[in-house]
């Protein structure tokens, strides 16, 4: 067996055991499993092969029906496309089964930080998997998250980067999930921005993963609080079941006009992707044959293109969201669906879209990539070497 494939094999089992102890109190399985089989069936030439990624967005886990650990990341990772880092992101997974219950998000952090070593020693694999870590912690504790934050910190050690606390909420109940219920209004909650205000204190960023009607609660947080680094996950969160169906030419005048609101705010960035979750209603997932870049492209283009033209490349990133949108395409197919929407960027441009705008939002080491940061403020772009 090649030595890079032992390896990750090596690697892989290790998180798997590591995982075991974790399973019974996971979320339950997927309404959409991965397919495989069908993934398989779309074969594509790798675009730019040698073009570093930092994959700033993806997950670890082991629920029922569904497993994605360390071996299954590294096969993803390792298709094609040239993935230098990655940054975790929390996922209710592989909390402890004891203890403080504000405390057992602390597990998630020790699990990614462990698999986080296993790959800085080289063995694994080419990709300095979990680089960065997103926690949780419940920020409606309001101020006295304090010591939960600190303890994350300690547990994901240099690597420990920000938290995430999902909002995700909407009026049709038939769209949100019942396994994480939200209230309404969450991110003006005076208890809630008490919690907010201690991450910026101790120098993390904070995740915001909703649906689209919320992005405005987000430009009032973002405006509240001018010196946290907010990121907003998957262009916003834009509807198209339930209530939403069949009403994209609504929707997205609207979802548009919320991003170019935020955008204002300079202390917000955005991640690119997320689009092929089911709850979009892009429907890649019910189709016969999987999506091909082109297609992906087409579909994702105005969304990623008005996400761009708001922000600025330096404030984007491309993100994979794994496995959760593995439901809908492989992970080649989704690179190569980004490189395709990246084509008439610049060189800078794309240097930040697929990894200097992740590793300055994440304060990744820069040894990662052949980037160097200029000088000036900590938002400016990464010029190549």
């Amino acid at each position: 067996m090649h030595r890079r494939k032992f390896s990750a094999l090596l690697c892989g089992a290790a998180a798997t055991s590591l995982a075991r102890s974790a399973y019974p109190q996971q979320p339950a399985g997927p309404s959409n499993p991965i397919h495989q089989d069908w993934l398989d069936r779309r074969k594509e030439p790798i675009i730019e092969p040698a073009l570093p990624i930092v994959d700033p967005h993806h997950h670890l886990w082991q629920r029922p029906g569904w497993r994605y650990l360390l071996d299954d990341l590294l096969l993803d990772t390792g298709s094609g496309h040239n993935i230098v880092a990655t940054v975790f992101m929390e996922a209710r997974s592989m909390y402890r089964d004891q203890g403080p219950e504000e405390m057992r998000p602390l597990g998630e952090t020790e699990f990614a930080n462990g698999i986080a070593a296993m790959c800085s020693s080289g063995i694994c694999s080419k990709t300095r998997a979990c680089a960065g870590i997103v926690g949780h912690a419940d920020l409606t504790l309001g101020s006295r998250v304090e010591p939960v934050l600190s303890a994350l910190i300690r547990a994901g050690g240099e690597r420990f980067r920000g938290i995430r606390h999902g909002v995700s909420w909407d009026a049709d109940p038939s769209i949100v999930s019942p396994a994480s219920p939200v209230r309404r209004g969450l991110l003006a909650d005076k208890t809630f921005r008490e919690g907010v205000r201690v991450v910026g204190r101790l120098g993390l960023s904070y995740d915001v993963s909703l649906y689209h009607p919320q992005i405005n609660e987000v430009a009032d947080l973002a405006s509240a609080f001018p010196d946290l680094r907010i990121v907003l996950n998957h262009v916003g969160g834009v509807l198209g079941i339930g209530a939403y169906r069949g009403k994209r030419d609504e929707v997205f005048p609207r979802w548009q006009a919320s991003i170019k609101a935020l955008a204002a705010r300079p202390n917000v960035f955005v991640k690119l992707g997320g689009l092929g979750q089911g709850y979009t209603g892009l429907g890649f997932n019910e189709q016969a044959e999987p999506p091909s870049s082109e297609m992906v492209a087409a579909r994702f283009r105005p969304y990623v293109e008005t996400c761009i033209e708001a922000f600025g490349a330096s404030r984007s990133m491309f993100e994979s969201n794994f496995p959760v949108d593995k439901i809908s395409y492989s992970y080649p197919v989704f690179w190569n669906a980004c490189k395709l929407m990246a084509k008439g960027a610049s060189g800078t441009e794309k240097a930040d879209l697929f990894a200097g705008s992740a590793a300055r939002c994440y304060r990744l080491d820069r040894s990662l990539l052949n980037y160097t940061e200029s000088k000036g403020d900590s938002v400016g772009s990464l010029s190549h070497r």
